[in-house]
């Protein structure tokens, strides 16, 4: 059965259509004849009960300067299409949290993917906290007394803003390192928000591996090495992707996360893990689909739409 399908996401025009997650999952439902409609958080509106958005219809095609095109725009009554997706980029901000409160109001009804009150209620770096035992040691406070005391008991330490996305402020501090408490000055003038402090795992050096879970499923993964001289493994700051198979450990990782990642409705699901410890669980916008399709030529855009379709 063909869907109308709402896509949520940044300005088409400035994604990378060889990388981009969304672009796959647009072509992808093209594809299967599914109608799609393209517009930007910013033009979501709430009145009396019912969601709009100002959207246009949008076709997409793998061609680089020429990869969409757009119809004119409409209000669109997000309560009578299908599904929609939900994938501006973070950061996790109020912008982002409003998005999730105003989709609520259409969700089950159209099925929103992820499941918009399960994205407000786990942020990357907190969700993950659920699962202690998977993950290294980790402190989650503004107090740079404990912050002090969690260095002095593991010594390498690494520390990066609560809701940060791409890398961005994270940073590797060695015990020698004098400048924890100018770092932390600075975290504390942009922001009032607790940052995370986390027990440094050398094994970041093998890579950071992100593995993707389809409705509790882990279906395929990748290593992100970072380049040298450089503590993160992000592809936005020059981390490199690799083929990769998944550990036993792993495994029982995603065995332990999956169910709960299933009930909550978080059918496209990002993990991250370093030297058997799991580090992030992304559900905002997640990514790794075109780098899995090119090491291993699992399309796994395919196994969400198959999930999705599976919950119309």
């Amino acid at each position: 059965m063909a869907l109308r399908v709402a896509v949520q996401m940044d300005p088409i025009e400035s994604i990378n259509i060889e990388g981009d997650s969304t672009f796959v999952l647009m072509l992808e439902a093209q594809s299967r004849g599914h109608a799609m409609w393209h517009y930007h958080v910013r033009d979501l509106a709430l009145q009396g009960g019912r969601v709009t958005a100002q959207a246009q219809p949008v076709q997409v095609r793998r061609e680089k300067g020429n990869h969409y095109t757009l119809g004119a725009a409409e209000e669109l009554d997000l309560g009578q299409v299908d599904v929609v997706l939900m994938r501006q980029d973070p950061p996790f901000d109020m912008a982002y949290i409003t998005a999730t409160h105003i989709l609520e109001h259409i969700h089950p009804k159209t099925l929103v993917v992820n499941d918009p009150a399960s994205v407000r209620n786990a942020p990357e770096k907190l969700f993950v906290t659920h699962f202690p035992e998977l993950m290294p040691e980790t402190l989650v406070t503004a107090d740079r007394r404990r912050i002090a005391a969690f260095r002095e008991t593991h010594g390498d330490i690494i520390i990066k803003p609560l809701f940060g996305n791409g890398g961005a402020g994270v940073f590797h501090l060695r015990p020698d390192d004098p400048n924890m408490n100018s770092l932390i000055e600075m975290f504390t003038e942009k922001s009032r928000e607790p940052l995370v402090i986390q027990k440094y795992v050398p094994a970041v050096r093998q890579g950071d591996k992100r593995i993707i879970l389809v409705d509790g499923e882990p279906m395929g993964a990748i290593n992100r090495v970072p380049a040298e001289g450089e503590a993160r493994s992000n592809m936005h700051v020059g981390g490199k992707a690799v083929q990769t198979t998944l550990t036993d450990r792993e495994k029982e990782i995603c065995a332990a996360i999956g169910p709960e990642l299933r009930r909550q409705g978080m059918i496209f699901v990002g993990i991250d893990v370093i030297g058997g410890y799991l580090t992030e669980i992304n559900v905002t916008s997640p990514t790794g689909l075109q780098e899995v399709a090119r090491f291993d030529g699992i399309h796994l855009e395919k196994a969400i739409w198959d999930a999705i379709e599976a919950k119309r």
